[in-house]
């Protein structure tokens, strides 16, 4: 299987690319959001690639990160989600956006992605909440890539409550209600005990 090309970037479209690896060009098809940060025509490009084989076909997809790969990739294990529908959803939504939209439970937002319908946005929400990493729910609660000391106390409360036995969607359900009602210098303590309290 092939994990990475490396080559120079022949010809850009906002949904496929062509590589030149060494004088073989790949032609590879790609989400919007990693269209956005490839490097222009005629320079060195490199991609993480799923090889996706089947019966009548063989098609590389790319991507510029990796946690867009292992997205695209849990999209492909819902029943209903193929290929093209799973590059749709990377290209309407970013990483984190999809990501929020899972945990938050957000049908209306998935269902809004192009070929992905109520039905398809509600598997996504049951199939993928309870794949996310603890890291990844708290990222998409936190919202921000420097999380301030409401953020943090916010994960230190999640990781309590998910220490505690509850699923990361309920104890985030939990805190996003009991968290407005709360004082803003509510210690890690008090929110864990309101959450529990309900």
């Amino acid at each position: 299987m092939i994990t990475f090309l490396e080559g120079l970037l022949v010809e850009k479209q906002p949904t496929r690319v062509v590589l030149n690896v060494h004088g073989v060009g790949y032609e590879v098809f790609l989400p919007l959001s990693s269209f956005d940060r490839l490097p222009a025509e005629q320079q060195p490009c490199r991609l993480l690639i799923y090889d996706c084989i089947r019966e009548d076909d063989h098609r590389l997809f790319g991507f510029a990160g990796a946690a867009e790969r292992e997205l695209f990739e849990l999209l492909l294990g819902i029943n209903g989600i193929g290929p093209k529908t799973a590059l749709s959803a990377l290209s309407g939504l970013s990483v984190r956006e999809l990501k929020t939209a899972v945990v938050a439970g957000d049908v209306k937002r998935l269902s809004s992605i192009s070929g992905i319908g109520k039905k398809t946005a509600e598997r996504m929400v049951v199939e993928l909440r309870d794949k996310l990493s603890t890291g990844e729910a708290l990222a998409a609660v936190a919202g921000a890539a420097e999380p301030s000391a409401h953020d943090l106390r916010t994960r230190d409360a999640l990781l309590a409550l998910i220490s505690l036995g509850y699923k990361q969607a309920d104890a985030q359900r939990r805190l996003r209600s009991i968290l407005p009602r709360l004082k803003p210098a509510a210690t890690v303590e008090e929110v864990v005990r309101a959450a529990l309290a309900g």
